[in-house]
């Protein structure tokens, strides 16, 4: 034995507990994809996934990855330096044209896209100055940046959704350059970016922009494009990053960006450059959603909201705390961490999966069930989440009319 092994058995008290009381609730194994599938034969509605239009299980895109595996097998056994394909070159020619950027490439997840370009476009010249908030991606680019050698940027937070303290921090930063790290969606606690506002404060202080729309991409603005469209600032932030996991049914990234931008991340990037390319199966399924938003992407979009209007509608009726949340992305605050261990696991045996989130994904305190409401869920689907909320929330005290008057 260790010493990783004596880290190992301290730092998992918390683990070792949930398991011993029988609540422990990561890495169920799905038997099947989709927002209806099972676990050792138990069958239940998927609450926690983040395919938000519904579209991964759908057969013209299970048809479209099966034809790329008789044209390309199932991976490439290389970098995209040396193992890009038409589909690649295709897909990322539709999605510039799509979400309205002169280029994008495609990466092979979503985290890659982040670090590669804050990595590729920081350095011992700026200051990187990030919403409280960020998302690990964006954390883990800018100390990856931070601790490069002669590279080494200037990092600073400003308040979350505070275009005054970004302002505050733009103002006294000690690089020349200044590099903005926000989000469309902050995945947590559903609420939209502050955009409007950033983007002013950006552009009096000559600050680049870069917005990660991992869960705008496909559900915000008429047509799906994203916050942008959303917020009717198309043109205003240099770069986006988003994702296929989500709305593209999948794994791999997008980073949008003009011409030379793209260009220097493609060449120095070396999340990029050393990681094996995105395989093919996946890159037709992404065009083959694309198809569908090229095609029908403002229905696709309004039935999404129509469904998070009706449960954000129904869970604020009952009585519970959702926190800031303005999108499909719900959180029901539970604000302890046994009681959202103990509500996901008398969920599941009601046949609902809802992962709870704990520390250290949020704060101590701040404990919740992340409601994802998709397109895919049918009205029935969400009275039985509801229904089984109401009664576990009652039960647990965490509605607001449940809660002790405080004294």
């Amino acid at each position: 034995m260790s010493w990783i092994n004596d880290k190992a058995q301290l730092e998992l008290a918390r683990v070792r507990e949930a398991r011993e009381m029988g609540v422990y609730p990561f890495f169920r194994p799905f038997e099947t994809g989709g927002l209806r599938t099972s676990v050792a034969g138990h069958p239940f509605v998927n609450f926690s996934s983040n395919d938000y239009l519904g579209l991964t299980t759908h057969p013209r895109v299970k048809a479209a990855a099966h034809k790329a595996i008789d044209t390309f097998a199932c991976g490439l056994s290389s970098s995209r330096v040396q193992a890009t394909t038409v589909a690649h070159v295709e897909l990322e020619e539709r999605l510039a044209k799509y979400f309205r950027f002169p280029r994008a490439l495609v990466t092979t997840t979503g985290y890659q896209a982040m670090v590669a370009t804050i990595m590729a476009l920081a350095d011992e010249k700026t200051t990187l100055v990030l919403d409280q908030l960020s998302h690990a991606c964006i954390l883990d680019g800018t100390f990856l940046s931070a601790g490069t050698p002669k590279r080494s940027p200037e990092v600073r937070f400003f308040n979350h959704n505070s275009a005054r303290s970004l302002e505050r921090i733009l103002k006294s930063r000690e690089r020349e350059n200044a590099m903005v790290l926000v989000e469309g969606i902050y995945s947590l606690d559903g609420d939209k970016g502050t955009l409007a506002e950033i983007v002013e404060v950006c552009d009096r202080y000559n600050a680049v922009l870069i917005v990660d729309d991992a869960h705008g991409s496909g559900t915000l603005g008429e047509h799906g494009r994203g916050i942008l469209e959303d917020l009717k600032l198309e043109g205003r932030a240099p770069i986006v990053v988003s994702t296929f996991s989500k709305v593209f049914g999948g794994i791999g990234g997008i980073i949008l960006g003009d011409d030379d931008v793209i260009d220097l991340i493609k060449h120095t990037a070396r999340s990029f450059v050393f990681s094996a390319t995105l395989p093919v199966p996946i890159v037709a399924a992404a065009a083959e959603i694309l198809t569908m938003l090229e095609e029908n992407g403002p229905a696709l979009v309004a039935e999404l909201h129509e469904n998070a209007a009706y449960m954000r509608g129904e869970l604020t009726r009952r009585g519970f705390d959702l926190g800031a949340s303005n999108t499909h992305i719900m959180p029901v605050m539970v604000r302890d961490e046994k009681k959202a261990l103990v509500m996901h696991h008398m969920l599941y045996d009601k046949g609902i999966y809802m992962v709870p989130i704990t520390y250290p994904g949020v704060k101590p305190g701040e404990e919740r069930l992340r409601v994802n409401v998709t397109r895919g869920h049918t009205r029935d689907e969400m009275n039985l989440a509801l229904d089984a909320l109401d009664e576990l929330g009652a039960m647990c005290e965490i509605r607001v009319q449940d809660r002790p008057a405080a004294t």
